[in-house]
Order: C-alpha cells, then structure tokens, then sequence
C-alpha cells in the first residue's frame, strides 16, 4: 500500500502539532478493514524475510533496520508482537535500548548502537535508539547544549554509512496524542493484570509533554534525508499504526528485493543420488512440492495450520464413520430376490413342526 507509506514519509521540515495522531494517511477504510489488510500481508512478509535470509548465505550483504521510537504507551510492544510477530524469529534481532550502563557512558554515544546493527540477512529492530541522547537529554538536559546540536550531525553521517553498508533504514515516530496516551496510563493503573506495565516515571515525563514534542519535531527535522527517512505514525488508533509500520517494512524489503540464491550443485545429479537411496516419495503430477521448512512459519501461520490440520482430521473421520454405517447396513440388508441363511433355516424348521 504505496498510499499509506507516501503519506507517511517525511524528508523535510514539519510541525507535529499539524499532525493529527487519531487520523489514518493513506488508508480510508475502518478498523475491521485495517485488521484485515494486516492479516492479509502476512505470507508476503513472510516470504520476503525469508528471502532476504537466504540470499544472505550465497553472500548478499543486505538487511533491515526498524527503528521505532515513540513517547510511553505509544505501542511500541504491540508492534512487536503484532507485526514483527508475523515472522519466523530466527530472522530478527530485536533490541531494546534502556538506559545506558555505567561502562557504555564512558563510550562514545554511537557505540552500543554499532554493537546491535543486524547483521546480513537479518530484520534489526531497535526499540528505542540513538534518538535517545538527542531528545530526553535534550528534555532533561543531560547533555550540553552544543554537545546536542553536534549529535544531529553525527547521527546523520552515521546513518548514511549504515546505509551503505547495505542496511535499509526505516525511522518511526509513533505519535500519540497527550489524551489518548492519559487513558492508556490510567488503563495500567485500573487494572491489574496491567500494573506490571506502569512505571510512576511515565508520569514524570508526562509532565515534560510539551518539552518533547518540540525535541522530537527538532530531530525529526534535523535528520530527516532522503536516503533515511523519517515516518510519524499516528498511533492513536492502535490497529492502524501496526498497519502502517508492517507497510513501512514490507516496502523496504521489496525495496531490497531479495532474490533466491541459485544452487551451488548439481540439482540433477543430487536428485537422481536422492532417489537411488529408496523410500522417497515422488509427488504426482500437477501436486506442488511441500514448502521448504528453512525458515519456521509464523505463530500465526502454525496456528492456521493446526487448524486447518484438525478440520481436515475430523472430516475424514466422519467421512469413515458414515462409510461403516452404511457398510454396516449393506450387510444386515437381504439380497433383491433371495432369502438369507437364517430366514431359510426358519422355514425349514416351521415346515418340519
């Protein structure tokens, strides 16, 4: 959907406050509509990620990094599962970007960020990223001032070097309202099975709403390119901000465009050593050859699996158990014409008295 993800690209300056978070750019159905376009992505995803995995092992130097940044209770987490869920897990290296320890401070701010860089054939996502030491340090003033000013530069060399390390880069801002992101809070507070989810800090850096907002549009503004993006998704409406970001990175894959590695033997020869070793079953004609099992299925698609698997079970055993039945009354039935053994026996024994 070029829609969705042309509406969402930002290359130049912007104001947030222009943006509406509860709006839907590029997408103009409902929230049913949306949860289908989600559910029908996912086998195209699926097969790209595997792609990319195994254009990897003949030597492509390809991979993919989702950067996902947002204030608190944005959905960050549902993006996760929602979205990078739909792929097999071999294929992603996720990483969560806390704090900085004690022994990371004394290195330069970009280090942990090139520790974490997917590697060939892989999905990067950063929950958080190097936008961290331009924007809370900037909010809470943790760094100087010029210092600040001198990482938006950086950062922009550095990301303009990973891209030419062959990592396409996909920047989001999930944007959420102040509103929306006070019901959300208030959610985790009322409900229990929530409450491993509230951190009292949320609401200290609530507080500083304004103060982000303006840090966010700087960075934004001062790191958006052409080569690296940035995307502000509006992530008040949950189901159309995990859409958005499945569309963002669906189109940096075809954008990549991975391509099956060829063969590095034989195939005739491998198949005919194949077969001479017996006990192979040939498939038959105009049946498609089983799916190759290198990259695991998503949850969701072995869960369509074992259903479709136990449907497909409980048919045949009722297809047998009426089979029987009326095998069973063919049986018990007397022949058109004839008399069975027990009615003749009946009548010799009547005829006899």
């Amino acid at each position: 959907m070029t829609e969705i993800t042309d509406a969402l690209r930002i290359t130049r300056s912007i104001r947030l406050a222009e943006l509406d978070p509860a709006s839907t750019p590029g997408f103009t159905g409902d929230k049913l509509a949306g949860q289908v376009a989600l559910a029908e992505g996912v086998e195209r995803l699926a097969e790209l990620q595997e792609r990319l995995f195994a254009a990897s092992r003949a030597g492509a130097q390809d991979a993919v990094l989702l950067m996902v940044q947002g204030m608190d209770t944005s959905g960050k987490g549902g993006i996760m599962r929602h979205v990078i869920g739909q792929v097999d897990p071999q294929g992603v290296a996720i990483t969560s970007f806390k704090a900085p320890t004690a022994a990371e401070r004394k290195r330069d701010f970009l280090w942990r960020i090139e520790q974490a860089l997917p590697q060939p054939g892989m999905i990067g996502v950063f929950d958080r990223s190097h936008y961290e030491d331009v924007l809370i340090h900037r909010v809470r003033q943790l760094s100087p001032a010029d210092e600040i000013q001198e990482r938006y530069g950086r950062i922009v060399e550095f990301e303009r070097e990973v891209a030419e390390r062959g990592i396409r880069l996909v920047k989001v801002m999930l944007h959420i309202s102040r509103a929306e992101q006070g019901s959300r809070l208030l959610e985790r507070i009322d409900r229990p099975d929530k409450h491993w989810k509230y951190n009292p800090g949320d609401v200290d850096e609530r507080e500083r709403w304004d103060d982000y907002m303006e840090a966010y549009q700087v960075a934004i503004n001062r790191t958006a390119r052409v080569g690296a993006p940035w995307h502000v998704v509006p992530a008040d409406r949950k189901w159309y901000a995990r859409l958005a970001v499945r569309e963002l990175l669906l189109e940096a894959l075809e954008a990549v465009d991975p391509q099956w590695p060829t063969a590095d033997f034989d195939v005739e020869v491998e198949r005919e050593r194949l077969l001479a070793t017996g006990d192979v079953t040939l498939p038959e004609a105009g049946e498609e050859p089983a799916p190759d099992d290198a990259a695991a299925p998503s949850e969701q698609g072995k869960q369509t699996g074992k259903r479709k698997k136990a449907k497909g079970g409980k048919k045949r055993k009722a297809d047998e158990r009426r089979k029987g039945d009326k095998q069973a009354k063919e049986r018990k039935k007397p022949k058109s014409g004839k008399q069975s053994k027990g009615a003749k026996k009946a009548k010799l024994d009547k005829q006899a008295m």
